[in-house]
């Protein structure tokens, strides 16, 4: 599981750890789901090492 958090604005994703906050730019996501993220094209995504086994 993971929490992806984005930023239109910067045009950046942020992948990491499951928050526990509920913010209206954070969504829960179950392990297959955050595997294959993918973005819009030009955008960041910084994914948190602690995700990769």
């Amino acid at each position: 599981m993971a929490t992806l958090t984005y930023d239109y604005g910067d045009q950046m994703a942020a992948l990491g750890p499951l928050g526990i906050a509920n913010h209206p730019h954070a969504h829960d996501l179950c392990a297959p789901h955050a595997e294959r993220l993918s973005v819009p094209a030009g955008w960041l995504v910084v994914r948190h090492e602690a995700l990769r086994a």
